[in-house]
């Protein structure tokens, strides 16, 4: 029975076949990629294999190898079921261990789908180059279940497209050279619960000359002034470079555009021969000349259009442009004012709408879209890099972005945006500074600015002006994933560190902005975000990022907004609100999120502090507010934000903005603030003279001088928490015992927002590990990880212990996260430090607890997040610096104390906030009349206005009584210590010295 029905089933599908699918006398036997017999099983890399994957557990899809009569090949069809919420589907991988597949003799690829006519579209993506199927480039197409039964899929080649979205390795070279396939993959539908059934997956056809020889452009736009002519290379290439076995035609004409022909340009019209035989890479070149009508006028357009015969034409038409001229916002010797009043004065609220919204560079591809939506800014987000990730490589990428602005009639140039907060950390090779948390270790305010400054040159030097930094959040919960994001616990220690903004930007007056080794910065993230309660998030799985601050007027100003009017003071010129929600006691509005309250950013930030620069949204963020889009949209803009970053919904929010405009909801004035506000950047920042980027500081990206500055931050955040027996410095004849998870590993050293969004343990970029930092001081070291080598002959032990990195709410405590040790740093510093005297360097963005080990540790050294520098922690190490940093926040004794800042009422930490020894060996001695009179000069210093003198005074008495109390730190020393640290960064030096006094007596 069973191979009776199979017989009929196959003459019935013979009948069926699409006259397509006919083998025509010339092409090749077709080339099975999959028979679903059993030939390949269900395994994933590197074996070969087949196997499913999702967004959860439950996404995933079932796959089994069927028995089916009807099977259009063989007798087993590949067969499953679905039920996806997020994402979903199943991957055929080659193995990664033999060579990659040859696909390019074909036409494409083909195989029967079971339709269930559902209407659904199922994505097929195929991999191409790269190191295995995991590490390949990924192209993709879809087809639409609207049939039932077998149905044979055929797919060129030709209709495959890179993915912009996603890839795994961020590209490759962005050619589909098909010489190197490693499979494919099947995305299933989401929102229903379904079935599929595939079977006979192979390649077809005789490959299209289309497929491996292309005619490209050098550019996609060609802009030239008035009178000028554009030259418009054009080049036929083909995949391996191998000559072209048929002849290409170009037939060209200028048509259509804004510019007219006769009167602003000469009409141009042929045909471009390649004969058969043609070089890959061979180059023509059509010249389109401009003339000059002597009027002021905005940009105007001249399209290309290219008809291409016997290769693939390009992706979009060329077109030439006719640079803007003649108007007085192009002037560069009128006041910005000026400048920006008539700009504005000629833009539609299509263009003003399209000024207000920032897309991510991996939506919009190519960058056409710059133009068509008349963009005003793109960004990078975290691990968002060119291919390859050099400073040359960003460079190009945004000037060709750049170069799409200039399609538009104003030319208004795009300003754009990426993360680098510490260093260029998206970029590989670039210096990499300590985090904030570290930086507010330092105390060193000139240290911050001088970090500041090496990161916006190279920042600039990539084509980038604008960074999204620093933060100005006041930590108040270790417990929070962006706690390293901080300078600290104390709102006036993240004031003092608010230097830094003059490093990016220079003068407070914005004259500097202009240079190329500055850039526009951002205060973020308005207001309150270091003070979410614990519990409070709603966004995933995050317990404390995004959450709601409860807080009085009087908290809200002591502690949240008062770095901000800092901020304004010295020139910031953009502000981002933050994600969480703001509750302030007795307002009766109860927990509102901050990008929509217009009392804090239109009343507060704008209107009393006089910020004069714009405000840019988080990432998404109108995402997270009540109501429908287009209220959403409203009522951030009326709340005061006047660029929204919307990454992939840039052409929705456009749309948007412009219908409530049109429908009264946002008023005109209100979209002429944000646009002039957004315009006044871009003039100071002197884009509109030089748009592209200005790549001669590239010389420093990574250079020893800004390591060298980069070393000293990571020397001066180094906290030593204790110090028996004077374990540290070491001394270079020492034999040293070196172990623990981050001892030798960059990534772990750098944290989140390295390279990635979340960061990396490993080494992906460059940079020297604390453990060859201590080699490259000479010392004599051995390294054991996990502590198991033998332990005799030393005379001392180093465990670097801590994170291992994250980024934001994902490294929330609760979220995955804790505040203790992991097992294995445990072992390694019970193992060290029962064998040998041993000092322990904690490597974490935040306090790990470690109070039940404090008593076999001889030395403890907080080290944050140094960065790249592993140099500058054994520069402590080893005395060539002595350690001088001051805890940011308070240590605590345990989670449960969380949380606990300085100023608290109960107030019993681990170590108090500002606690750190010294290894000067002049340390002040003394006791009680050396600290009356040390309170006397520091009166005296604060009434003269003697800051650094009051400061150096405090300092003595500080280290004075850190002496006397040791590792017997009470409730009762621990508060008035802390309370002494703020004191001193609020210039009450004489105050300061008698909080130390009393500690120095319940000592």
């Amino acid at each position: 029975m069973r191979r009776t029905a199979l017989l009929v089933s196959t003459a019935l599908l013979t009948a069926l076949m699409p006259l397509a699918a006919a083998r025509a006398a010339d092409d090749p036997a077709p080339t099975p990629v999959d028979r679903f017999e059993g030939e390949v099983p269900f395994a994933s890399q590197p074996a070969e294999g087949i196997f499913t994957w999702g967004s959860d557990s439950d996404d995933p899809p079932t796959l089994q190898l069927a028995d089916r009569a009807d099977a259009p090949e063989g007798a087993k069809v590949l067969s499953g079921t679905y039920d996806i919420s997020g994402y979903g589907g199943f991957t055929h991988d080659f193995a990664a261990t033999e060579p990659a597949h040859d696909w390019s003799a074909h036409k494409g690829i083909r195989f029967w789908w079971d339709g269930q006519d559902n209407g659904k579209k199922i994505a097929f993506e195929i991999k191409d180059g790269g190191a295995n199927g995991e590490a390949s480039e990924l192209w993709t197409t879809s087809f639409t279940d609207d049939f039932t039964g077998w149905k044979q899929i055929e797919i060129p080649f030709t209709d495959f497209v890179y993915r912009t979205d996603y890839q795994p390795v961020g590209g490759i070279d962005h050619v589909l050279g098909l010489t190197q396939m490693w499979g494919y993959a099947v995305t299933l539908p989401v929102g229903i619960n379904g079935r599929f059934a595939m079977d006979d997956v192979e390649l077809y056809g005789k490959a299209d000359q289309a497929l491996r020889a292309s005619v490209s452009t050098d550019a996609a736009v060609y802009p030239v002034k008035e009178g000028g002519t554009a030259s418009v290379k054009v080049t036929v290439a083909t995949t391996g470079s191998a000559p072209i076995d048929d002849p290409v035609t170009v037939a060209y004409e200028t048509t259509g555009g804004t510019a007219e022909a006769g009167k602003d340009y000469k009409a141009v019209s042929g045909t471009l021969t390649f004969p058969a035989g043609t070089a890959s890479g061979a180059t023509r070149t059509i010249q389109v000349p401009t003339l000059k009508d002597r009027s002021a006028e905005p940009a105007e357009t001249i399209p290309l259009k290219l008809t291409v015969s016997g290769a693939k034409a390009p992706a979009e038409t060329p077109q030439v442009v006719i640079d803007a001229h003649g108007l007085p916002y192009l002037d560069a010797k009128l006041p910005v004012k000026k400048r920006v009043a008539d700009l504005l004065s000629r833009m539609s609220l299509e263009e003003k709408a399209g000024q207000m919204t920032q897309a991510e560079r991996g939506a919009v591809g190519t960058g056409g879209d710059v133009a068509a939506y008349d963009l005003g800014s793109l960004l990078s987000g975290g691990g968002s890099t060119p291919t390859p990730n050099t400073a040359a490589a960003w460079a190009q990428m945004i000037d060709g972005f750049q170069l799409r602005a200039q399609a538009t009639r104003f030319q208004i140039p795009l300003i754009y945006g990426v993360d680098a907060v510490h260093g260029h950390n998206n970029l590989a090779g670039a210096t990499i500074m300590p985090h904030n948390i570290g930086i507010g270790a330092t105390r060193d305010p000139r240290l911050a600015e001088r970090a500041g400054a090496v990161t916006a040159s190279e920042v600039r030097a990539t084509g980038i002006p604008w960074d999204f930094a620093p933060c100005l959040c006041v930590t108040r919960d270790e417990r929070w994933g962006r706690s390293y994001e901080s300078f600290g616990e104390d709102p006036a220690l993240v004031k003092s560190m608010e230097t830094v903004i003059q490093g990016l930007q220079g003068r407070a007056n914005g004259q500097d902005l202009s240079r190329n080794d500055k850039v526009l910065a951002t205060a973020k993230h308005f207001v309150g975000d270091g003070g979410t309660a614990y519990g409070s998030s709603t966004t995933g799985s995050y317990t404390i990022d995004q959450g709601v601050t409860t807080v009085t007027r009087q908290q809200l100003e002591a502690i949240h907004l008062a770095p901000y009017q800092t901020a304004v003071d010295r020139g910031i010129g953009t502000v981002m609100p933050s994600y969480s929600s703001l509750d302030i006691v007795g307002d009766g509005q109860g927990p509102v999120k901050m990008h929509a309250r217009a009392d804090m950013i239109n009343g507060v930030l704008k209107d009393r502090m006089g910020f004069k620069g714009f405000v840019i949204s988080d990432w998404n963020a109108i995402d997270q507010l009540p109501g429908d889009y287009a209220t959403r949209v409203r009522t951030a803009v009326n709340a005061g934000v006047d660029m929204m970053m919307v990454p992939y919904g840039y052409a929705d929010f456009t749309a948007a903005l412009i219908a409530e405009v049109k429908a009264g909801r946002v008023t005109e004035q209100r979209i002429d603030d944000a646009v002039s506000r957004i315009l006044t950047q871009k003039f100071r920042l002197g884009l509109f003279e030089h748009p592209y980027a200005d790549t001669s500081g590239a010389s420093g990206i990574g250079s020893a001088a800004h390591r060298a500055v980069a070393r000293q931050a990571a020397a001066e955040s180094q906290v030593l928490l204790k110090n028996s027996s004077g374990v540290v410095p070491l001394k270079k004849s020492q034999k040293v015992y070196v172990a623990g998870s981050n001892a030798d590993d960059l990534g772990n050293q750098t944290g989140g927002w390295t390279i990635t969004w979340q960061g990396a343990s490993g080494t992906h970029t460059t940079g020297t590990t604390i453990l060859q930092g201590i080699r490259d001081a000479g010392g004599d070291a051995t390294y054991s990880k996990d502590a198991s080598a033998p332990m005799t002959g030393y005379d001392v032990g180093v465990v670097v212990v801590g994170e291992t990195p994250y980024a934001e709410g994902v490294g929330d405590v609760g979220n995955g996260h804790d505040l203790a040790l992991s097992a294995a740093d445990q072992a390694a510093v019970d193992k060290v430090c029962a064998a040998m005297k041993c000092a322990v360097l904690i490597v974490s963005g935040r306090p790990q607890l470690i109070g039940d080990r404090l008593g076999e540790i001889d030395a403890l050294v907080a080290s944050w997040l140094p960065g790249t520098e592993g140099d500058g922690v054994a520069d402590v190490l080893y005395g060539k610096r002595a350690f001088t940093g001051q805890l940011p926040v308070t240590w605590p004794k345990s989670e449960a104390q969380l949380p606990i800042n300085v100023g608290d009422a109960s107030y019993d930490p681990q170590y108090p906030y500002g606690w750190g020894l010294t290894t000067v060996t002049d340390t002040p001695k003394g006791g009680a009349a050396t600290l009356r009179a040390l309170a006397v000069a520091a009166k005296a210093a604060e009434r003269a206005g003697a800051d650094a003198t009051g400061r150096n005074l405090v300092t003595k008495a500080r280290l004075l009584v850190q002496a006397r109390i040791g590792q017997s730190i009470t409730a009762a020393v621990a508060k008035p210590f802390a309370d002494a640290d703020h004191l001193l960064l609020t210039g009450r030096y004489g105050a300061a010295v008698q909080k130390l006094t009393e500690a120095y007596q319940a000592a």
